[in-house]
């Protein structure tokens, strides 16, 4: 919880992002990865083969964060959550460096009614089509 409340700390930091961002190109060097983050198909790997850009409800966003701060035993209100969750979006959005925007390239999916394992299923089923089906879909 006091992660996700803070995170905007560290992530309006330019010189923390710089550093990150070059970190995360250097481990992926001649090696296939999956990553996930705000601003991974826009500035850490703008040129990746496959990006996807997945949004959901922000009622359905606060009832997922709710059940996993239950798992870790965090007692919180969902009206919180919402507010962090609102918060994040916005200062996320607006910061200057590294702003949170969907790269023209990427595919966009609503995650509002799947599951984790849909959503899985759905990038799987477009990475088996290849790369030209997913370049003329967007």
């Amino acid at each position: 919880k006091y992660i996700a409340e803070n995170i905007s700390f560290v992530s309006d930091n330019a010189i923390i992002r710089d550093y990150i961002t070059k970190l995360q190109r250097k481990i992926s060097t001649n090696i296939n990865v999956v990553c996930e983050g705000r601003d991974i198909g826009t500035v850490v790997f703008p040129f990746a083969d496959y990006k996807f850009f997945l949004n959901a409800d922000i009622n359905v966003r606060v009832e997922r964060r709710y059940q996993q701060y239950l798992k870790n035993n965090i007692q919180i209100e969902k009206k919180q959550i919402k507010k962090m969750l609102i918060r994040r979006d916005h200062n996320d959005i607006n910061r200057q460096v590294s702003p949170l925007i969907k790269a023209k390239d990427a595919m966009k999916i609503d995650t509002t009614n799947k599951t984790v394992n849909e959503q899985i299923d759905i990038i799987i089923e477009i990475l088996n089509k290849g790369q030209i089906w997913y370049q003329k879909k967007i």
